[in-house]
């Protein structure tokens, strides 16, 4: 491969919040932090699999003018076969 196409990915600490994890990005931080004698650039995000909504169970349905019930209501013998 050629040295020049690829990007260099850096050891990076991922924060959302009170979660962290560790991963690499070709992103760069001013914050550097030491894990197991290895510096690790600290990136901050505000929403990741921790926090995103979908994912925690807390995302609502909006219906608006019952969609969502018409869509079932018309689809439901089809659905209940799987």
């Amino acid at each position: 491969m050629k040295t020049e196409t690829h990007p260099v990915n850096n050891p990076v600490l991922f924060i959302d919040g009170e979660h962290e994890w560790v991963g690499v990005s070709t992103q760069k931080s001013g914050e550097v932090r030491n894990i197991n004698g290895l510096d690790h650039f600290v990136i901050r995000v505000e929403i990741s699999a921790f926090t995103h909504p979908f994912y925690t169970g807390q995302k609502k349905i909006v219906d608006t003018a019952g969609r969502v019930d018409k869509f079932r209501r018309r689809y439901a013998n089809q659905l209940e076969g799987r």
